[in-house]
Order: structure tokens, then C-alpha cells, then sequence
């Protein structure tokens, strides 16, 4: 170390962001030269999944390493009785701070959570300011800081005719020059009914049913462009980084965004767009340079990855084996990378009693499980299908791994209590 004995550790969230909206992740719409300077300096993972699709449950997940089903925080409303990040590091002697969105629930953090305020929600040029501050200044301490961003969140409001809350963005360029339609657009055969039916039952989310392919491809302008937005603070924040201090980087984002692919706007939806996120580490002992294709939870790893590279001891019960989320977090650094990681999602509102769904990864195969609703099982290889297009579910011939991940995902449903166990179909076929 070079002027502490722990790294300091700075936590960079943004809001909504999939993992392919950087330019480092090879997206050629979009220019994010702070994100690609984080990725060059450190490892970027490509596998990295949310807990679940949605701010609260998935903001509660990452603070406190345990799943949304195992905490009972799985809407919007509600949060974890204990956000172990901040007291972890607070009584390992760090100074830990929190910035902008906080949503668990409140929008802005409450006293007693671990943490210094040191900017309130909405205002990402004031948060990037305030948190340069904070780790430009000197402190015989290391620090623990959150800066939690709020964009490309407005992509909710744009949608909507609103602007922004950081501001209105310019008017689009001629339909020549917009991004094109993902490959993925289209509604695919044997789609599940029950994201649709929550799309219908909630037009002030969704206000897409009379779009038309020149609209999508303005969402997916104005989606980036509030990712560059985002970027240009990441910038101001990554600029003021003491050279005499060992720092520890973690950047990501709660959850994706549709972006188009599949007609889909919003998260919620299990669909690779809304539910893999970005994940990037720097400092020291991490390959700079380095992309890395293991499997990541980030709301059940990256406190143990926190603890792993500030030398600190994860505590018993909140990332290890006696964890009743079903499956235990991990550091990303550890040489036994998860064999499989799950995703959980809720809608609620009229109609949508029992809208859940889990999706479980493992390997070069993703299924996914709805409570209810026609074609309700997936089934994609996504090392040939990375659109998530042709359910394997509906065929024949691939039978047998659809009993292997309805297996599977019974198992985890049972070892953590997790009451979607009744809505998972059984094996058609013996062990």
C-alpha cells in the first residue's frame, strides 16, 4: 500500500444502465471515455446480473449481500432492516459516505444507515462535485464512498414526454443518423405473456404501444445519451482520485433497461437487456486490462468483494454458506466462480397478483420461470442466441436441460425459502 494501510473504496452506481450501453463493452452508439478508462485500469466482468430488475429490491440486495426474496424487500417500498454495507466498514475504522440516490425506501439517505450524507438525491453534477471533494481531501483514514448516480434513470421520464430530472435533453438528430434497432427488436415466437400483460396493464410506464420503429430508435438515442451524461460525472468523480492513496473501484448499476430489444422499455422483465448489468473493478491486486466472463450476482457479491480486497472478514451469515438466500455471495477474485446465479422479479399492480419470475444462469444456458401466463418457461443457449430468441423450451429435443434448470431451480428455491418453490414446474423426465 502506498499511503494506507487498507485501500480506500470507492462504490460508483448508476441507474438503469445494461451492461452494453459503454463503448468499452464494443457499443459503437455511444461514447463513454470515463467508463473505458476504468474498464482499461481494471478487469471488466461480462456476466454480471442484478438480483432483481428494480431499484429498491435490487439497491437493498447490493447493501446488504442477501437476496430480495430472502429480505422481503421486493417492490419499491419497503428496505432492509440493516444496510450492512456502511456499519461493516464503519467498524472496520473506514469513514464511509453516501451520495445521491438512496431509494430503500426513501430517496435520499436517513440518518442512522452507516453513513455520512454528503449529497442529496437528483442532482448528478452536484453529487460528481461533492464526491470529487470528498476523496480529493485529506484524512488519516481510509474511506468507504457510494456515489449513487442518477441517470440514465430519465430514460423513464423521456419516454414520457418529461424531461429528465438533470435536465432536458436536445432534440434528436435526423432518423438517418439514430442508433439502429437491436437485432432482437421483434417479438419473438413463444414470447412469455405475463411481461406483455404487465406492459398493457401499465401504460404511464410503458407509453410505447403506438410507437413506431422511428421512436424506438429515438428511445435508444436518448437512452444513450443519458449514459454519456452519466459518464461525463463518473469523469469528474474517477479525476480527483488521490495519486498517493491505494483505491479500490467498483463500478455498476442496479439494473438495466430494455432498450428497445424485444419492443421493451424499463426493467422489471427478465430479458438480458434489463437484467445484466456493468461491472467494473480497479485498484490494487486487479488485472488491469482484463475481461473476465465468470458469473456475477452483484447484490450477493460485492460486499464479499469489498471485504476481499479491503482485508476485511465478511460476517457470519450475510455471504457465506449459512446465507438463506439459497446461494452464498462470493468475491469476484475467488477461484470457484459461482456455478450458477438466479435473478428474481415482481410486477405489481391490477391484475398482476403473483407476477413473479426467477431466472436462473448457468453456463452457456439461461432459463426463465413466470408464475402464470402462456409459454411462462424459457429456455435460450445464449452462446448461439445472445438475442434470446428461439425458446428451446417449446422443443422436444432439449427436454432434458430444461429438467436440469427446473431442478435447479427448485433446489435454490427450497435451500432459501423462496416462495416462488410452488411455481416451478416439475421434471417431465427421471434424475
Amino acid at each position: 500500500m502506498t499511503g494506507t494501510a487498507r485501500p480506500d473504496v470507492l462504490v460508483v452506481l448508476t441507474d438503469q444502465q445494461t451492461a452494453d450501453a459503454m463503448s468499452a463493452a464494443g457499443n459503437p452508439y455511444l461514447r463513454t471515455p470515463a467508463m473505458d478508462a476504468l474498464a482499461a485500469a481494471g478487469t471488466r466482468y461480462t456476466d454480471a446480473y442484478c438480483a432483481q430488475p428494480l431499484c429498491t429490491p435490487s439497491r437493498a440486495s447490493l447493501l446488504t449481500g442477501r437476496a430480495p426474496s430472502a429480505l422481503g424487500v421486493t417492490g419499491n417500498s419497503g428496505g432492509p432492516a440493516d444496510p450492512l454495507l456502511g456499519r461493516l466498514f464503519r467498524d472496520a475504522g473506514y469513514d464511509c459516505g453516501y451520495g445521491g440516490k438512496w431509494h430503500l425506501p426513501e430517496l435520499d439517505l436517513p440518518a442512522g444507515r452507516g453513513f455520512e450524507r454528503i449529497h442529496p438525491a437528483g442532482d448528478d453534477d452536484g453529487l460528481a462535485r461533492a464526491a470529487a471533494a470528498y476523496v480529493g481531501a485529506p484524512r488519516e483514514r481510509p474511506y468507504l464512498l457510494v456515489a449513487s448516480f442518477l441517470e440514465p434513470h430519465g430514460i423513464c421520464e423521456w419516454a414520457r414526454g418529461q424531461p429528465p430530472r438533470t435536465g432536458p435533453l436536445p432534440p434528436p438528430p435526423p432518423v438517418p443518423e439514430l442508433p439502429p434497432l437491436p437485432s432482437n427488436f421483434p417479438t419473438a415466437p413463444y414470447a412469455p405473456a405475463l411481461p406483455d400483460l404487465a406492459r398493457r396493464a401499465q401504460p404511464h410506464t410503458h407509453p410505447t404501444a403506438d410507437w413506431h420503429e422511428d421512436d424506438w430508435r429515438r428511445y435508444r438515442h436518448a437512452y444513450y445519451a443519458l449514459v454519456e451524461r452519466v459518464d461525463r460525472n463518473v469523469g469528474t468523480l474517477l479525476a480527483a482520485l488521490r495519486k498517493d492513496r491505494d483505491t479500490v473501484v467498483v463500478f455498476s448499476s442496479d439494473h438495466g433497461d430494455g432498450a428497445g430489444a424485444h419492443r421493451w422499455n424499463q426493467k422489471w422483465a427478465l430479458y438480458e437487456e434489463c437484467v445484466r448489468v456493468p461491472f467494473l473493478l480497479a485498484g490494487p491486486g486487479v488485472p488491469a486490462g482484463a475481461v473476465d466472463g465468470r458469473l456475477v450476482n452483484t447484490g450477493l457479491d460485492l460486499i464479499p468483494t469489498l471485504c476481499d480486497l479491503a482485508g476485511i472478514a465478511p460476517p457470519p451469515g450475510s455471504s457465506g454458506p449459512s446465507d438463506p438466500s439459497g446461494l452464498p455471495g462470493r468475491s469476484v477474485r475467488a477461484p470457484d466462480p459461482h456455478p450458477y446465479v438466479v435473478v428474481e422479479t415482481r410486477w405489481e399492480g391490477p391484475g398482476l397478483q403473483n407476477a413473479l419470475g426467477r431466472m436462473v444462469r448457468a453456463g452457456r444456458h439461461k432459463y426463465v420461470c413466470y408464475a402464470w401466463g402462456d409459454h411462462r418457461e424459457q429456455l435460450f443457449d445464449l452462446a448461439a442466441d445472445p438475442g434470446e430468441l428461439v425458446n428451446l423450451a417449446v422443443d422436444a429435443r432439449h427436454a432434458e436441460p430444461l429438467d436440469r434448470f427446473r431442478r435447479l431451480l427448485a433446489a435454490h428455491c427450497a435451500a432459501g425459502a423462496d416462495p416462488f418453490a410452488r411455481f416451478v414446474p416439475p421434471p417431465a423426465g427421471p434424475p
